[in-house]
């Protein structure tokens, strides 16, 4: 009976970091190296959350970057960065912030360094992301969630 009562030890721990897909479109070129660089900048995350066996899940973090100049795509990234993380002992309550925030967070370094190595290759000036507050948009995640559903109380 006193095996009942004893609390699961949570583990965490990367199994593997690794890139699962990535691109770069240059829609414009040659022409748009020679139109003067005012860039504008549109910056999208997503993450994907797929569960394997015996408590591995892997996480996958979406970047895409469309950068224009005037009415002319520059350039397109897209990098798909992806881990394979141990998750267990977490309640549900914990497990929504360690693959909607925590794990991420781990990964976005690493979307960031191929980013920047990608348009750096392309031949344009180098694009540093800043970094982001997960924590903040999986707050914001879950606040859309309890809007679109009023009255249900939300443990993601």
């Amino acid at each position: 009976m006193a095996e009942e009562n004893t609390p699961v030890e949570k583990q965490f721990s990367i199994q593997k970091i690794y890139t699962k897909d990535m691109s770069f479109e240059t829609p414009n070129s040659p022409a748009i190296f020679t139109d003067k660089w005012e860039p504008a900048v549109d910056f999208n995350l997503g993450t994907n959350v797929t569960p394997l066996e015996n408590s591995l899940f892997e996480i996958t973090l979406s970047t895409t970057i469309t950068v224009k100049c005037g009415d002319k795509t520059a350039y397109l990234v897209e990098v798909n960065q992806a881990g394979i993380f141990t998750l267990s002992g977490f309640t549900d309550q914990e497990m929504g912030p360690m693959v909607g925030s925590f794990c991420p967070n781990i990964l976005f370094p690493y979307a960031r360094e191929a980013v920047t190595d990608l348009v750096t290759k392309g031949g344009f000036p180098q694009l540093l992301l800043a970094p982001v507050n997960f924590d903040a948009l999986y707050a914001q995640h879950l606040q859309q969630l309890q809007q679109q559903a009023p009255g249900t109380e939300t443990i993601n």
